[in-house]
C-alpha cells in the first residue's frame, strides 16, 4: 500500500478506535411477535365468523390458523437468515393483510355455498385455494430473498427487465379474446391448467428497468430548455420516454380495456422520474399526456364511455348489460355497514358480484364498517412508509428509486382499488394487494414485498469495520541514516 492510502485510511482506523460502532438490532424478535399477535387477531376473526354464520366452531377454523401460522412462520425464518436487519414491521403488516383477506374470501364461501345448496348446486370454496396460492407466493418470496442477495445487482439486468416487461405487459392484447378476455378485460393468459395476469409482473420488471435507466441518464432529464410563463421546459428530444409510457398506458386502456393498470403504470413512472429529477414539469407535462389520451379514448370507444357513465350515475345503467350493478351494490353494503359495521358473518357481501376479487373492499366496509376498513388502510399506509422509509436510507441511487417506486405502487395501487368501489374515480377492475381472491396478484406483491426487505436490509445493515491496516516499512532509499562512532581503542585511550 502507498504512503497516501496509508495516511487516508488512519484517520478512519482512530475513529473506529475511539468510538467504535455500536451493534444495530436486528429486530427480529419484535418481528416474531407482531407476527403471533396478526395470527391471533385472523383466529378470532375466524371465530367470530364461524359463530355467526354456522352457529358453531368447525374443523376448518385449526386447518386455516395452521396453515397461515405454517407459512408466516417458514417467511419469518427466511427473513431472519437472508436478511437479518430488514425492517421489523413489512412482514407483519403484510401477514396481517393476507389473513384478512383469508378470512373474507372463507365468510364469502360460507354464504355462497348455502345459497348453491339452496339451488341444488355444488360450490367449490375458493378460500382452500387462496391457500396454496398463499403458500407458493412465500416460496417466491423466500427464492428471491435468497437469489437477489444484494438489490444493486439487478441494474445488470435493467434492459433485460424493460424488454420482459413489455412483452407480459402487451401479451394479452395480441392474443385473442377467447385466451385473454375475463369479464371484459383482457389482461390474462389462459393456460391449460391455469390463468395468470402477466401485467401483475410486469409492473415490478418495469420498475426494476425504470430505477436502472433514471440512473444511468438522470443528467438528460436534469438539462432544461426553453422557458415558458417563467418554467423551464424539457427540451423536445429528451421527451421520448414519457411520450412512450403516455402510449403505452394509453394502448393498455384501448386494447385491454383496463383504465386501473394504465393509470397504475403511469403514475409510478412520474413518480420515479420525479424523485430522480425533483423537477416538478416532468409531472405535468405527463399528466396532461394521460389526460389527452383519456379524452381521446373516450370520444372513440364505447366501453370507456360505459365505465363513465357508470361512474358518474350507477343507479342509470344499473340493468343494463355491463352496467352499474356491480357498483351501486357495493355501495349499498358500504352505507349498510356504516360507522361500526354489521360485524363478521352478520352481512350480506355475497349481493355484490365479484365480493372476493374486485369488490373485496366494499365487503370489509360492510362488515367491519367504515372503522375496519379505515383499519385496514391504515395497514397499507404503513408499508408503504416503512418501505419509503427504507428507500430514502438506502445508500445508492438505484435502491432509492426502486425502493420508492415499489412503495408508492402499493398506495397507488389501493387508491385505485378503493377509488373505484367508493364512486371516487371510475371502476378498474384492479384487485386488492394480499386481500382479494387470485394468484397472480398474491404472488406479484410478495415478490415485491421481498425486494423491499432486501433494500431496507441494505439500509439498516450496519457498514463493514475497516480491517486494521498495518504501517508500511519505508523503502531501503528513504530510510533514515544514523552515524555511529566507533568507540576508540583500549590503547589509545591510556596514552
Amino acid at each position: 500500500m502507498s504512503q497516501p492510502a496509508a495516511r487516508a485510511a488512519e484517520p478512519l482506523a482512530a475513529q473506529f478506535q475511539t468510538n467504535p460502532p455500536r451493534e444495530v438490532p436486528t429486530r427480529r424478535n419484535t418481528e416474531l411477535v407482531l407476527l403471533g399477535f396478526a395470527t391471533f387477531i385472523v383466529t378470532i376473526a375466524l371465530v367470530l365468523v364461524e359463530a355467526n354464520q354456522e352457529q358453531e366452531l368447525t374443523a376448518s377454523i385449526i386447518w386455516l390458523g395452521l396453515a397461515y401460522l405454517g407459512v408466516l412462520t417458514g417467511a419469518h425464518l427466511a427473513v431472519r437468515k437472508w436478511a437479518p436487519y430488514a425492517d421489523p414491521v413489512l412482514l407483519p403488516c403484510v401477514a396481517l393483510l393476507n389473513g384478512i383477506g383469508l378470512v373474507m374470501i372463507h365468510r364469502i364461501d360460507l354464504a355462497l355455498a348455502e345459497r348453491a345448496t339452496q339451488q341444488g348446486r355444488d360450490y367449490t370454496p375458493a378460500v382452500t385455494a387462496q391457500v396454496l396460492f398463499t403458500v407458493i407466493s412465500l416460496v417466491f418470496f423466500v427464492v428471491v430473498l435468497i437469489v437477489v442477495n444484494d438489490h444493486r445487482t439487478l441494474t445488470r439486468y435493467g434492459y433485460t427487465a424493460g424488454l420482459i416487461g413489455i412483452v407480459a405487459l402487451a401479451l394479452p392484447a395480441l392474443l385473442p379474446s377467447s385466451l385473454s378476455e375475463v369479464n371484459g378485460a383482457k389482461v390474462w393468459l389462459k393456460l391449460p391448467f391455469f390463468s395468470i395476469q402477466p401485467g401483475e409482473f410486469a409492473k415490478i420488471l418495469l420498475m426494476v428497468f425504470f430505477a436502472s435507466f433514471l440512473v444511468s441518464k438522470r443528467d438528460l432529464f436534469m438539462v432544461a430548455g426553453k422557458k415558458l410563463v417563467g418554467v423551464e421546459l424539457p427540451r423536445a428530444r429528451d421527451l421520448g420516454p414519457i411520450l412512450i409510457a403516455a402510449f403505452a398506458c394509453i394502448g393498455i386502456l384501448v386494447f385491454e380495456k383496463d383504465l386501473g393498470t394504465s393509470l397504475l403504470f403511469f403514475s409510478v413512472i412520474l413518480v420515479m422520474l420525479y424523485v430522480a429529477t425533483e423537477r416538478v414539469i416532468w409531472v405535468v407535462l405527463g399528466l396532461s399526456f394521460f389526460a389527452v389520451g383519456c379524452v381521446i379514448a373516450y370520444n372513440l370507444f364505447s366501453h370507456v364511455q360505459q365505465r363513465v357513465a357508470n361512474w358518474l350515475d350507477p343507479l342509470a345503467t344499473y340493468d343494463q348489460a355491463g352496467g352499474g350493478y356491480q357498483l351501486a351494490q357495493g355501495l349499498f353494503g358500504l352505507g349498510t355497514g356504516g360507522v361500526g359495521g354489521t360485524g363478521l358473518g352478520a352481512g350480506r357481501p355475497d349481493m355484490v358480484p365479484e365480493a372476493n376479487t374486485d369488490f373485496i373492499t366494499a365487503s370489509i366496509g360492510e362488515e367491519l364498517g367504515f372503522i375496519g376498513l379505515a383499519a385496514v388502510l391504515m395497514l397499507y399506509l404503513l408499508v408503504a412508509m416503512r418501505g419509503m422509509r427504507s428507500a430514502l436510507a438506502v445508500r445508492d441511487t438505484f435502491g432509492k428509486l426502486l425502493g420508492g417506486g415499489l412503495a408508492f405502487t402499493m398506495v397507488m395501487q389501493i387508491f385505485v382499488v378503493v377509488g373505484g368501489v367508493t364512486k371516487l374515480i371510475p371502476e378498474t377492475g384492479i384487485t386488492a394487494p394480499f386481500l382479494s381472491k387470485g394468484g397472480s396478484s398474491l404472488l406479484a406483491n410478495y415478490i415485491l414485498v421481498a425486494l423491499l426487505l432486501r433494500i431496507s436490509d441494505a439500509a439498516r445493515k450496519p457498514a463493514s469495520r475497516p480491517k486494521p491496516q498495518q504501517q508500511p516499512q519505508a523503502p531501503i532509499a528513504e530510510a533514515h541514516t544514523v552515524l555511529v562512532q566507533r568507540p576508540p581503542a583500549e590503547g589509545g585511550a591510556q596514552a
